[in-house]
């Protein structure tokens, strides 16, 4: 059963966890200086973050050091991250624009995951979070969008709306996945719970 060790695998996370305050100051202190700088260290610890996510999941597999304490900081620091780099950069000048909607329904689908977590912990007295392969791919499409607008890829009007329209729809399909996968789960030990 997996621990609450922590190993390099854990720590590499807590670090990318603990650079999300500093990506937030350099995009604002960009937008209202426009210092050419300050983006492009916004777009080093951004990459910086991303790749350590590979990295410690890597090292997690082939070390075999996969804990508890992983399965929950692995993902909050990548919703820490994609959430704060969507809120931030929607409300910042000199990137490409990011729709209102876009950051609202990143949120609003991480927001009702975690309300999942919660009831199901009450119900079932255990929680088991595991990442699917959609959501794998939504978090992924989620930082490529991010590193587009970040490094103000030319694109045309059209193709930053599709762009959006693509990531709310692996947003909101990916939720709706875990949704279904957590109401099963609910639904089996909630079975096991009333025959007790």
């Amino acid at each position: 059963m997996p621990s609450l060790k922590m190993n390099l695998a854990n720590k590499i996370t807590i670090v990318r966890a603990l650079l999300i305050p500093f990506f937030i100051i350099l995009v604002i202190y960009y937008s209202s200086t426009g210092l050419g700088v300050l983006r492009l260290l916004a777009i080093a610890i951004f990459l910086a973050s991303a790749l350590t996510d590979a990295v410690d999941g890597y090292i997690a597999r082939v070390r075999r050091q996969r804990t508890r304490l992983g399965t929950f900081l692995d993902p909050m620091a990548d919703k820490l991250l994609l959430i704060s780099a969507f809120v931030t950069l929607s409300m910042a000048k000199g990137f490409p624009i990011i729709p209102i909607w876009v950051p609202i329904v990143v949120i609003s689908r991480d927001v009702i995951i975690v309300l999942g977590l919660v009831i199901i912990h009450m119900v079932a007295g255990s929680v088991k979070i595991a990442p699917n392969m959609l959501g794998k791919v939504n978090t992924f499409f989620q930082m490529v969008a991010i590193a587009f607008v970040l490094f103000k890829v030319p694109f045309s009007g059209p193709i930053w709306i599709t762009i959006w329209g693509l990531v709310a729809l692996f947003t909101i399909a990916s939720g709706v996945g875990y949704i279904i996968r957590d109401s099963r789960y609910l639904n089996e030990k909630g079975g096991q719970y009333k025959r007790c």
